[in-house]
């Protein structure tokens, strides 16, 4: 608005003037005011040297543990990744970002749970541009999943099993196990009560099936958090023919929350199997994608499809990288890699300021339909 002293260098003294003409005056006073702020020189908002292509060249070309520590993988593992996206043609490289630093933005969001905004500060790009990036590397890493997820070969897993005496006699029909987790979710005010799980926290009820060898050979994402194992399991099996029913006479083995039916062995009746039995220094899990703790307001689509690229990425890393660091850790029981940062698990009901790739325009995706990530 004009101020009064420029009101009156402009028009003089109105106190005589008519309303209409006092009205009249103002209005043309705020759209002189108006014109002179658009003429105004609009400041770059990011003007850093360090611009994206050059931190990602930093990273690459630096100590190792700068790129595994920014996004919990090393650099050989990171290169084949992006060079496989590219060969199956589900990402490419545009004018402004290579497929390698859309790829390392989206990893470090996913690994570390960091903001459109941070991100877009670190790498120099605009707030809409990242959300893009994030949504292409987010569809191409779900069909990665028809490659890296994959059902189970049964002979083979077998063959391994009767060859490692930890799992032989007492698993030798077994074929992998079967477990739903909650995954944190932002859900819209009226479809909240449906979204609270058992903990009250807002969650998706992801069903995985699991090798022995720590591959996951099954995703079935975006059931709501009320939703209990034994109706994901069903659901799963009628509506998916892709899903990995084991043969006659194998069987996966499941929690009490799923039915003991054949080909699905769940424990013993009044036998206590939990996991607090196996708490310790080194036994508790830990995730290697906080963004699965606490989701940001992204849309529903977008929620349903985070816990599978991430589980391909999983995959991934266990399939190319000979000595990665968590994995090591999960089999010799050390401290894992997360404990190292304190990284703290924050509420549900503390998301602030996280509605940025909803706020950029970013629209949903149309569903992917690849055979064992299905989603509801």
């Amino acid at each position: 608005m004009i101020s009064d002293e420029e009101f009156e260098i402009l028009f003089g003294d109105t106190s005589s003037s008519s309303s209409e003409e006092l009205i009249g005056q103002v209005l043309m006073a705020n759209r002189i005011h108006e014109m002179q702020k658009s003429q105004q020189v609009r400041r770059p908002l990011r003007t850093s040297n360090m611009f994206g292509r050059q931190y990602l060249l930093e990273l690459l070309n630096g100590h190792p543990d700068r790129l595994f520590y920014t996004i919990r993988m090393d650099v050989n593992t990171f290169r084949s990744l992006c060079r496989r996206l590219v060969e199956m043609e589900v990402i490419e490289h545009d004018r402004v970002i290579s497929v390698e630093e859309a790829v390392v933005m989206f990893l470090w969001m996913v690994t570390h749970n960091q903001r459109v905004r941070t991100v877009a500060e670190r790498y120099q790009h605009s707030v809409e541009t990242v959300c893009r990036q994030f949504g292409r590397v987010l569809d191409a890493l779900c069909y990665l999943g028809n490659e890296v997820i994959r059902p189970l070969h049964f002979n083979t897993v077998q063959a391994e099993i009767q060859n490692n005496s930890k799992y032989f006699p007492w698993f030798k029909d077994c074929v992998g196990t079967i477990d739903g987790t909650h995954v944190s979710a932002v859900a819209p005010a009226l479809k909240q009560l449906a979204y609270r799980g058992t903990k009250v926290d807002v969650t998706q009820n992801v069903m995985v099936a699991c090798s022995f060898n720590m591959m996951f050979t099954y995703v079935y994402a975006g059931w709501e958090g009320t939703t209990n194992d034994s109706q994901v399991l069903l659901d799963a099996i009628r509506k998916d023919d892709n899903f990995p029913m084991p043969p006659p006479g194998k069987y996966y083995v499941v929690d009490s929350g799923y039915p003991n039916m054949p080909g699905f062995l769940a424990p013993y009746r009044g036998e206590r199997y939990h996991l607090r039995h196996f708490r310790g220094r080194g036994n508790h899990p830990r995730a290697r994608f906080p963004i699965l703790k606490l989701m940001p307001t992204y849309l529903l689509g977008k929620q349903r499809r985070i816990p599978i690229a991430c589980c391909a990425i999983h995959n991934w890393i266990k399939m190319h990288s000979i000595n990665d660091r968590m994995f090591e850790q999960y089999l010799v029981g050390a401290t894992p890699i997360e404990d190292i940062e304190g990284t703290e698990r924050q509420s549900n009901t503390t998301i602030e300021n996280q509605q940025e790739g909803d706020e950029a325009g970013i629209s949903e995706v149309p569903q992917i339909n690849f055979s064992q990530a299905y989603m509801t």
